[in-house]
């Protein structure tokens, strides 16, 4: 089979972004030849791990509207004057420079992977005169769209209802961890007299139940919280963690690459995931974190949204929490650290679990996005 050219775009500086990585390594495997083009910032970190190509653009602007537009109108030239069969846009914030590149390059599909409801995002519907640019923009390219594919069930009805387009599925499910080695707890500097509760994720901000989580370790005895990966509301949570005197039960280890996080992961007790709904968006949501957790066999608690009960119920992998409260979270971690029979059991159904929910499977839909529309 012809090997065939695809861009892929997204805004961010790709280092920690596992959904496209694990959809350019599809790509790589089907005899795909993958560009994946993203931003340099002054924070980000060598990547040198890659099977294929990457680019990332350094640009005067950081944020804000002059980022956006910057960002597009470099990303427009750049895919108009590079071959390709295929663009694969990321996102609203890609999509207008993809959508314009791909109406001059006859020659050149279009796809589009919507990761959430973008005009839905706190940033946006606190900004109502930013949050319609980007409307206008999704309501202009949306209905022209051939090709489009979101995270879950509940973010593709949403569209597919307002734009009468076929919305495909393909979930932000982990790949089966398969590691080489795994770190001890003495290597990662982790107590061996103590339940470790992991929350993970490059996303932990504000609405996120992180700061309820600090809180709830008041209530929790022999167990350390282990924050792993980054989000605007670290900061807050630090000075909140020395103002109660917690610095013994709360442990912040920032972002590091996804074996080392998923060696934390594995050590876990517990895994959190507290999205609260207040928002469009984060009511929707299904964060990748659910089944890294699932695969290393860490047992879930979850906030009561959606996605995340349609799956902790399927399996019986967790529990969800009764409110949002530093209450309701230590109550719910308490019913499992307490309970050993409890805690194995649903140890044992996440391995059971991790052999349906997982890349391997979910990837199948991906197949018929690009390779049979090929053929």
């Amino acid at each position: 089979m012809k090997t065939k050219k695809i861009i892929v775009s997204v805004t961010n500086d790709l280092y920690t972004d596992q959904r496209v990585h694990k959809v350019c390594s599809f790509l790589h495997e089907n005899n795909y030849d993958v560009l994946l083009v993203g931003r340099r910032l002054k924070t980000s970190q060598e990547i040198t791990d890659r099977k294929y190509r990457i680019k990332r653009f350094k640009l005067v602007f950081t944020k804000g509207a002059l980022f956006y537009a910057n960002y597009n109108l470099r990303l427009f030239w750049f895919l108009l004057f590079n071959p390709s069969d295929v663009l694969l846009s990321n996102d609203l914030d890609s999509l207008l420079a993809n959508y314009c590149a791909h109406k001059l390059k006859s020659n050149s599909r279009l796809v589009y992977d919507t990761h959430e409801l973008f005009t839905e995002v706190p940033e946006l519907t606190a900004r109502p005169k930013v949050r319609n640019v980007w409307l206008k923009i999704e309501e202009w390219i949306f209905p022209k769209l051939e090709s489009v594919y979101t995270v879950n069930e509940s973010i593709a009805s949403i569209y597919s209802k307002k734009y009468h387009k076929n919305v495909r599925i393909v979930r932000n499910v982990s790949k089966l961890w398969k590691p080489e080695t795994i770190l001890s707890k003495a290597e990662l500097k982790l107590p061996e007299d103590k339940h470790i509760i992991i929350l993970q994720g490059s996303g932990i901000n504000v609405d996120r139940g992180a700061e309820e989580a600090v809180m709830a370790m008041k209530e929790i005895e022999k167990a350390l919280f282990v924050i792993v990966g980054s989000g605007d509301v670290i900061p807050d949570l630090k000075i909140m963690v020395i103002e109660n005197q917690l610095e013994e039960k709360v442990r912040f280890v920032g972002r590091v690459p996804y074996n080392t996080m998923m060696n934390y992961t594995y050590h876990a007790d517990l895994g959190l995931s507290l999205d609260k709904d207040t928002n469009s968006n984060y009511k929707f949501s299904l964060p990748n974190k659910i089944f890294d957790y699932i695969h290393t066999t860490t047992p879930v608690i979850s906030s009561d949204l959606i996605e995340l009960k349609r799956v902790l119920h399927k399996h019986n992998v967790g529990r969800i929490i009764p409110e949002h409260s530093a209450k309701g979270v230590a109550e719910t971690i308490n019913s499992i650290l307490n309970n050993p029979t409890l805690l194995a059991e649903l140890k044992e159904n996440c391995k059971k679990a991790a052999l349906v929910e997982n890349w391997e499977e979910e990837s199948k839909v991906l197949e018929e996005v690009f390779i049979r529309n090929d053929e």
